[in-house]
């Protein structure tokens, strides 16, 4: 079709100028196909169009869908039939910071990346009226649904959090992502929240439940330990004969033992220089 325009320009043009210097048929027949030839030609080169790489042309008659042209490169149609062009390249999207409660009804702050693209040009020019504008606000929506179905965090992983799970957080945000997206004709390449913080208001309140959880959880397996080493201790005196005890004694030894090892500070022992008894 270039061709078919450079060659109708180029008999436009010869025609026209046969026009001027009055040779071979009349003059008003000759002007008269210089003038058709060169419409055909003006015609022809409106149909052109140009397609970038990772773009598409959705292709309309007299306002009816009639496919999408994925093709790059200089491309021709009907002149008659319109061409709406959509990227379909990827695209990155961070969320704003959004206020959520979570499974147990704390305040948290929450953002996400996402990145996705068009799969169906139809769909994304059609069926809403800004897909870019949809994407965003289908953002927020599965980041406030995901956010309020967990809880920030666990101290006894036992269940999937916020703030321990981001793989399979990152996942179901994603599949809720698609599934919302999927009307627009677009899909979901990868996402994942780039911001997890308990709100202002309680962030001081909640950092000391931490450490309070914290030094909990430290406390109980320092118990833990302390105890079996007393347990080795008294086994290992007894079936080694190093020394008889009584219930009395065996007490103040696990007692003594238990001040040693579960202590914050260094202790200072007393040595006993007299006997047994």
């Amino acid at each position: 079709m270039l061709l078919l325009s450079l060659v109708l320009a180029a008999i436009a043009v010869w025609l026209f100028i046969t026009a001027v210097r009055g040779e071979g048929p009349p003059d008003g027949i000759v002007l008269s196909l210089a003038m058709v030839t060169g419409f055909a030609s003006l015609f022809c080169l409106t149909g052109f169009y140009m397609i970038n790489p990772n773009e598409a042309a959705a292709i309309q008659l007299f306002g009816a869908y009639k496919g999408t042209d994925r093709n790059e490169g200089l491309r021709w149609v009907l002149p008659w039939l319109a061409r709406k062009k959509i990227a379909v390249r990827a695209n990155n999207v961070i969320s704003e910071k959004i206020k959520v409660n979570d499974a147990r009804g704390n305040p948290i702050e929450m953002a996400a990346q996402v990145v996705w693209r068009v799969t169906d040009t139809a769909q994304a020019l059609f069926d809403v009226d800004d897909y870019r504008e949809f994407v965003t606000a289908q953002m927020e929506a599965a980041v406030r649904a995901i956010g309020s179905r967990y809880p920030y965090d666990d101290i006894e992983h036992l269940e999937i959090t916020l703030r321990g799970n981001h793989e399979e957080v990152g996942a179901e945000l994603r599949m809720a992502l698609i599934e919302r997206l999927s009307v627009a004709g677009i899909t979901v390449d990868e996402c994942g929240l780039t911001h997890l913080a308990y709100a202002p208001e309680i962030a001081g309140a909640m950092l000391r439940r931490q450490q309070a959880e914290a030094v909990i959880a430290a406390r109980a397996k320092l118990v833990e330990g302390a105890v079996s080493m007393v347990e080795l201790a008294l086994t290992q005196l007894s079936e080694k004969d190093v020394v008889q005890l009584d219930d009395e004694r065996k007490a103040a030894m696990v007692s003594n033992l238990m001040v040693v090892l579960c202590s914050e500070r260094d202790t200072t022992p007393v040595v006993n220089a007299g006997s047994l008894y």
